[in-house]
């Protein structure tokens, strides 16, 4: 019997294990192995946020769905992948041998690239996980009873630019509607050349949209920005010039920040030669697969991919719900 070892149990994860089943039949074992017992819908996130979605409305037990296409689930996570020895080191001290691994993780944040960043121990909020998003919403609650300065934004390095600029529009929206927007001063800090370009050197009239629909909600941006360190309500920004050299230093008051960190590989994987690039993320080939180890495939976040065009100061390119999909696909 064939044995697949699927880790990560998010979207791209999740995909594969149904799509495997689906297309093998019952032929295969298949072992998913994930960070505790939910799925979150993490596109939902920023709603949750600000209160318009609850955890529980975006979250659902992993186990007992997979029971249903017999698909076995391990949710104590992934401590190292031991690929010459076609092995999963499991956090209790437990393994797991494959035939075939899927890494399908995403990846770690790395809110450490800037001191005082991030949630835990840090001065911002994320919502790059549902529990970052909800503990964003507690500190939104203690926000909004003392309105101020608002910053939204991503650090160097990062490559999902979507979530920060949809977490701006809903807290305008939010703010609005409770009466308050007046009082709240929103800027939009990013490492992007230019607002609208995404990490991939934009999309379409992009620029031009999003430049509109900033101004028409009173947003104001610092693009090609390197956020380099936070304190408790104080942001320090360098601003670059399109040589990458310095052009401006900011010292920016805020009462509440949601800042995007930079992307890297998990720590199962990092440092393994052959496997995943100095950044952590998985080297793949046309068809997923690692050229090294050529029965381990990756999808989403945590594949490698190069920038689609020097910036500045660093961007990485995005992978997308469809973009994943199709990386599922193509790996089943």
């Amino acid at each position: 019997m064939v044995r697949v070892v699927i880790l990560g149990a998010g979207i791209g994860g999740m995909s594969v294990a149904y799509e495997l089943r689906g297309m093998l039949g019952a032929g295969p074992a298949i072992t998913v192995i994930g960070e505790g017992d939910l799925f979150s819908f993490t596109p939902s996130n920023p709603w949750v946020a600000v209160g318009w979605r609850t955890a529980k409305q975006i979250q659902i037990p992993v186990a007992t769905r997979l029971e249903k296409k017999r698909i076995a689930f391990d949710p104590v996570g992934a401590e190292r992948v031991e690929p010459g020895r076609n092995r999963v080191w499991l956090r209790d001290g437990r393994s797991i041998d494959y035939d075939y691994l899927v890494i399908a993780t995403g990846p770690r944040l790395a809110f450490d690239d800037v001191p005082g960043l991030g949630p835990d121990g840090g001065f911002t909020q994320s919502i790059c996980t549902t529990p970052h998003a909800t503990a964003a919403w507690d500190a939104y609650q203690e926000f909004l009873q003392d309105p101020g300065p608002l910053i939204v934004g991503a650090a160097a390095g990062a490559s999902c630019f979507g979530p920060a600029y949809e977490f701006a529009m809903i807290v305008d929206r939010d703010l609005r509607k409770r009466k308050l927007r007046d009082r709240v001063p929103i800027i939009y800090v990013t490492p992007e050349p230019y607002v609208g370009h995404m990490g991939l050197g934009g999309v379409g009239d992009s620029k031009g949209l999003m430049e509109s629909e900033f101004r028409e909600r009173h947003i104001k941006w610092i693009c090609n920005a390197k956020t380099t360190k936070v304190e408790a309500g104080k942001m320090y920004v360098t601003e670059h010039n399109e040589d990458g050299t310095p052009k401006k230093e900011h010292v920016l008051d805020f009462k509440y920040s949601m800042m995007l960190p930079a992307f890297k590989g998990i720590d199962a994987v990092f440092g393994i030669e052959g496997l995943a690039n100095p950044r952590g993320f998985i080297l793949i080939d046309p068809q997923q697969r690692n050229p090294k180890f050529r029965n381990i495939y990756a999808v989403g976040v945590c594949v490698a991919i190069p920038p689609v065009e020097a910036t500045p100061v660093p961007t990485g390119a995005p992978k997308t719900g469809y973009m994943i999909e199709s990386m599922v696909t193509a790996t089943v």
